[in-house]
């Protein structure tokens, strides 16, 4: 490790349900580069409630966001990073008033935010390729389930097949905005996924598997069964909310949110017929990262910045 060239990057995920902003270390000089987490960072600052009840980001949600990168701007040039990335996920896409929004933090903090749309943030989580690691005869299902949106990104025998993105979120579904013919196409469009696809293993990114990763007591490699994950959530179904928060040790802004996430990851496993899940602990944050490395190993080969 001593010998190996330090790279710095920052990612800054702004969710539905949370902010993250990632500060990674990348190690070169082995055989392959090697990624390591030095900071991450998470706030709970719920825009989709805005979003997706009101159609936009209300005045007090805009201010705490300005406050919060602004502190973000102040660790990012603290850390000195090469290059940084910043993502605004389904929330931001379906504010009325984004452009304000995105002005406003420039102004305030010279952060510059990137709208992007469910096939690129789809892109950019798969962009980890956990798959490269793991059995190449099998297909590989990658399930993000956020606030806003669940984005499926499907590969077969090392090749990319298809990505989507469907607005089908945990604050979505707390507020009773995703539709029965919602989940009927989703549901349906998942099984002609699996189609020809067998066998089929799922891999779960973002902080709601993270938690129900936890919860299960499964520990880094292990797979987590559909069995488990269904036994899971019968038992933190028994939960009232503030119970959730006092025994189960959640955050306010997952144990509401929990439920509803469960519900996604058992009907596309369900849907799919997937036995199984592996939870490498990723997310759209760490792929923006792998992606701002690539771009930066290029810059260098060419030589155009």
């Amino acid at each position: 490790m001593n010998n190996r060239e330090i790279l710095r990057f920052a990612a800054v995920d702004i969710g539905s349900n949370a902010i993250r902003l990632l500060l990674c270390n990348v190690y070169e000089g082995g055989e392959e580069p090697l990624f390591k987490k030095a900071e991450l960072i998470r706030f709970p600052l719920r825009l989709g409630e805005d979003a997706f009840l009101k159609g936009y980001i209300a005045d007090d949600t805009i201010n705490k966001l300005v406050k919060v990168m602004c502190a973000f701007r102040s660790l990012i040039d603290a850390y000195d990073v090469i290059s940084y990335r910043i993502c605004a996920t389904s929330a931001m896409r379906e504010a009325a008033n984004r452009k304000e929004v995105i002005d406003r933090v420039f102004k305030e903090s010279g952060l510059t935010i990137e709208v992007i749309d469910g096939r690129t943030e789809a892109e950019i989580i798969y962009s980890n390729h956990i798959e490269e690691n793991l059995e190449s005869n099998n297909s590989y299902l990658y399930i993000d389930v956020g606030g806003g949106s669940t984005e499926l990104t499907l590969f077969s025998k090392g090749k990319f097949i298809s990505s989507g993105s469907y607005n089908i979120g945990t604050i979505r579904m707390l507020h009773d905005k995703v539709t029965r013919d919602q989940w009927r196409d989703f549901k349906d469009h998942v099984r002609k996924l699996a189609v020809g696809n067998q066998p089929m293993v799922a891999i779960g990114s973002g902080g709601n598997i993270n938690k129900i990763f936890k919860l299960a007591n499964r520990k880094e490699n292990q797979v987590l069964s559909f069995a488990k994950l269904k036994e899971v959530y019968e038992y933190v179904s028994t939960f009232t909310l503030e119970q959730r928060i006092t025994d189960l040790k959640l955050n306010p802004d997952r144990a509401d949110v929990i439920l509803p996430a469960f519900r996604v990851f058992i009907a596309v496993m369900k849907a799919a017929q997937i036995d199984g899940i592996r939870v490498p602990q990723v997310g759209l944050s760490d792929g923006i990262v792998h992606l701002l490395y690539e771009r930066y190993k290029k810059q260098i080969l060419t030589g155009v910045f």
